[in-house]
């Protein structure tokens, strides 16, 4: 009967789903996938902006961890589509608990592709230092023009 092989930090299992998917990158690729993006560019085109060779990294990760499939496409060059394995799929509830988390704790935050109540899709926002810098101004050339 062979040995049971160590943790590389402990048997937490926080600690041990880190090392699969805790990087900056990796759940992104997941959210991609579960949402029907299936090839390179459709992923390399995420609003986050992956670099190409990270991406290209995350995926062979993902694959070798069995989160991630690939099956070619097209042969001349070889290009792949990519599909979440039933593993894969089993973190979509971690990303709707990341959802959950992140609209009741981090305000502004949105949902991609989220439709809001004008019936468009919701749209990444300007970052608050932009948006308060804007105020200020509009509220100055306003503030001048009733002094006019």
């Amino acid at each position: 009967m062979g040995s049971a092989k160590p943790f590389p930090r402990s048997p937490c299992a926080v600690a041990n789903s880190l090392d699969f998917v805790g990087d900056k990158w990796s759940l992104l690729v997941v959210r991609d996938l579960l949402r029907g993006k299936r090839t390179y560019k459709e992923l390399a085109d995420s609003p986050e902006g992956i670099p190409t060779n990270l991406l290209a990294d995350r995926l062979r990760r993902l694959e070798d961890a069995g989160i991630v499939s690939s099956t070619p496409y097209q042969e001349r060059p070889v290009r792949y589509a990519y599909a979440l394995t039933p593993k894969g799929k089993d973190l979509a509830d971690v990303l709707r608990a990341f959802v959950r988390w992140g609209k009741r704790h981090i305000p502004g935050t949105i949902v991609l592709g989220e439709t809001g109540a004008s019936g468009g899709t919701a749209r990444k926002q300007a970052p608050r230092r932009a948006r308060s810098k804007r105020s200020k101004q509009e509220a100055v050339g306003s503030k001048r023009r009733s002094l006019e």
